[in-house]
């Protein structure tokens, strides 16, 4: 499965091909800053890559509404690029991260400060960029998710090392520090299409649902995925003693002698038994319940997409939440 993953991706990809090299020929023009420690940390975040989901989305979505290629969904799509990439630097150093996509962290190049310093330059830019696109309702749904991104920060600190930390708890917090920002891109993609309530309504549901998905595969990963192919280690999130839903649900059914081992492992970040730990994840059916939590997320993601009449790239968007779900990586 995942040899045949990228593939997938790529094929999804090839739908917008276009619109992708126009967002990335944006994303080097609005980098360009006077200050060359901007640029130098720009440019290492945002050339490391990644799968660049939430850009893609924007752009299929877009297109799933009825506009033609190369139209304001570009600027769309790099306006979230630029707010996640910014969220990606505030979060390596509110965590102490040191390595992301298999390399170091800006952070610990550039040190904590030029890392929160850039992502403000990447926030007020992507600000800048709305303003150009000259649609108040762009502009109202961005500054209302990048509000509800930063309380998803502040939950997701409260909840640190918490072995007491509810699924609910878990749920609301991926909703606004990952979800939200899916959501968003789609609903913007179908306001600059122009399209009606409905369909502007089905998409934002799709990218809440897809959103969901990725981040409960990602936090599935964290105990079981390949850290070659994810360029992260295992259990780097009990090592910032993030309760994840892999180990909400162990802590609630695993015995007696599992429920301590975790309580423990969140509580001092430690991960001195970490085979242990995961061991204690599987056998207590956490990432089984979990993989069907991203399942469910899947289905109502698809679901969404219902009222739209079927093209090429409402297709794209059912393969990509069929990605976002089976991924390794």
């Amino acid at each position: 499965m995942a040899a045949l993953q990228p593939t997938l991706l790529e094929g999804i990809r090839n739908t917008v091909t276009a619109d992708l090299a126009a967002v990335d020929a944006t994303v080097r023009r609005e980098l360009a800053s006077d200050v060359a420690l901007v640029n130098q940390v720009s440019e290492y975040i945002i050339g490391a890559g990644g799968k660049r989901l939430r850009p893609l989305l924007v752009l299929l979505a877009a297109r799933a509404a009825g506009l033609g290629a190369l139209g304001p969904q570009v600027s769309g799509a790099v306006i979230i690029e630029f707010i996640h990439t910014a969220t990606l630097l505030h979060d390596d150093v509110v965590d102490g991260s040191q390595q992301r996509r298999g390399r170091d962290t800006a952070n610990e190049v550039w040190g904590n400060a030029a890392s929160v310093l850039v992502g403000d330059f990447l926030y007020s830019r992507a600000f800048q960029l709305m303003v150009k696109l000259r649609s108040l309702r762009v502009m109202e749904i961005m500054a209302d998710a990048t509000n509800v991104i930063a309380e998803g920060e502040v939950l997701q600190l409260m909840n640190a090392n918490d072995p007491n930390t509810t699924e609910e708890r878990y749920l609301d917090v991926i909703y606004r520090k990952t979800a939200r920002l899916f959501e968003s891109g789609a609903q913007i993609a179908a306001v600059l299409a122009g399209a009606d309530g409905r369909t502007e309504q089905a998409l934002a549901s799709y990218g809440r649902h897809l959103g969901n998905a990725f981040q409960l595969v990602d936090d599935s990963l964290d105990y079981r995925g390949s850290p070659a192919q994810r360029g992260k280690n295992v259990g780097d999130d009990l090592s910032e003693g993030k309760p994840t839903l892999p180990v909400i649900y162990a802590l609630k059914h695993g015995t007696p002698a599992q429920q301590a081992l975790l309580r423990s492992a969140i509580e001092t970040g430690g991960l001195t038994e970490l085979a242990q730990v995961v061991q204690a994840i599987e056998s207590a059916g956490g990432l089984e319940y979990t993989a069907r939590l991203a399942q469910c997320e899947v289905d109502l993601a698809l679901l969404a997409l219902e009222p739209i009449p079927d093209t090429v790239h409402v297709e794209a968007l059912r393969q990509l939440a069929g990605f976002a779900v089976s991924r390794s990586y």
